[in-house]
């Protein structure tokens, strides 16, 4: 079993990995389909890269909050009352979920890269906010945590889906990206649903919405 000491270092290591290490994918970037490959081929206009480059920030920012979320909640896990091997268990459930976050990170940032733009300058500040919640919602238990992954995961979704709409139609390499990422994201609410988690509170659902906007919309320019 992971040590009280053990645990706060994965968590710093997460946290470190998150914000200044560069991002490495265990799976491929999502490629176009090649039926649609001449059709990707057409270049982008300065006004849809702007706003390629936008969401695909705002997705790296979602992705930032995700590493907090999944590292904090684990931490909460191994330092909280019950059962050891059950709470390990959980952290465990949390950082395999936080790995594959990790891919879309690495495929934001590469997409990023190639549509000559940055990443959002207050990344740190997503993270500290982002691991304070997650901190909050490990320590209520494990099926309000649970719960909070499935309700932040839905959550995801929809803004994904909000994405795949806006982005320039022949965009298909952001696309491809964030269809991908959507499955992931319902694959990671489902898994949680499964493991036993606790429906939220209508209030806190609408809260976590409410800080998502504000998040997105800054992250949007800055």
């Amino acid at each position: 079993m992971t040590s009280f000491v053990d645990a706060h270092l994965i968590a710093a290591d997460g946290a470190l990995r998150a914000l200044l290490a560069p991002h490495r994918a265990g799976r491929p970037c999502p490629t176009v389909p090649d039926a649609l490959q001449a059709d990707a081929a057409r270049p982008l206009s300065e006004a849809q890269k702007r706003l390629s480059a936008a969401l695909m920030r705002v997705n790296h920012v979602g992705e930032i909050c995700a590493q907090a979320l999944y590292t904090s909640q684990a931490l909460a896990a191994r330092l909280g009352p019950g059962d050891l091997a059950a709470r390990e268990k959980l952290a465990r459930h949390l950082e395999a979920a936080g790995q594959e976050e990790t891919d879309h990170l690495a495929w934001c940032k590469q997409r990023l890269d190639e549509l000559g733009d940055r990443t959002s300058l207050l990344n740190p500040l997503w993270f500290a906010g982002a691991f304070g919640l997650g901190l909050i919602a490990g320590r209520l238990g494990s099926k309000v945590s649970l719960g909070f992954v499935v309700e932040t995961e839905r959550q995801v979704e929809a803004h994904l889906d909000s994405h795949l709409d806006r982005l320039p139609a022949h965009d298909h390499a952001s696309r491809a990206i964030v269809a991908q990422m959507k499955d992931d994201e319902i694959r990671h609410a489902q898994d949680a649903q499964h493991a036993g988690a606790a429906e939220l509170p209508t209030p806190v659902k609408v809260a976590m919405k409410l800080a998502g906007k504000v998040m997105t919309t800054i992250a949007h320019r800055v």
